[in-house]
């Protein structure tokens, strides 16, 4: 039963992330961007037996290899995400082509990971896939968070504390 929920809590949130990506979505600045990866990451521990007693030093391997890939993947997906201020100062921000190339990318280097270790005789649980997807989230958060405070205000308000850059006034 394990096993089924891990795999049904992962295909929602792949959907889910999915779904929001493809539209234009405010990004908000509330710092609970690393709730969702917590999760997946405390659902990744638990599982029992991360690592297959009779290939350890490989599935340890295929288990450090699989955060890896995510936080590779996650951080091109923060960087290629666009993203801009609307008039009333919101952030927003929606994925680009690149983005899909990089989900891609990061999508094949898990499956010949996984192939790998198939090959290998390795039995392999959802922990890595798991962890690697919170990693994936965690660093795509915080690449969009750091793109976000270093972004010029609308209307020239403050940016994370600092002095809001003077505006521009019209002499007359």
């Amino acid at each position: 039963m394990s096993g089924l929920v891990n795999v049904l809590v992962l295909g929602a949130v792949i959907t889910a992330v999915v779904v929001r990506q493809c539209s234009a979505r405010q990004i908000s600045d509330d710092r609970r961007w690393w709730i969702l990866p917590g999760v997946l990451l405390v659902l990744s521990v638990r599982e029992p037996g991360p690592v297959d007693p009779r290939h350890a030093a490989l599935s340890t391997a295929v288990l450090g290899a699989e955060p890896a890939v995510g936080l590779v993947t996650g951080a091109g997906w923060g960087w290629t995400t666009r993203l801009w201020r609307e008039a009333d100062g919101s952030l927003r921000g929606k994925g680009t082509k690149a983005t899909v190339f990089v989900w891609a990318g990061g999508l094949v280097l898990r499956a010949a990971l996984y192939g790998a270790a198939a090959l290998m005789g390795m039995d392999q649980g959802s922990a890595a896939l798991l962890s690697a997807l919170a990693v994936t989230l965690a660093a795509r958060g915080g690449v969009l968070m750091w793109r976000a405070g270093r972004m010029d205000p609308a209307y020239g308000g403050s940016v994370g504390g600092m002095m809001p850059r003077p505006a521009w006034k019209d002499r007359v």
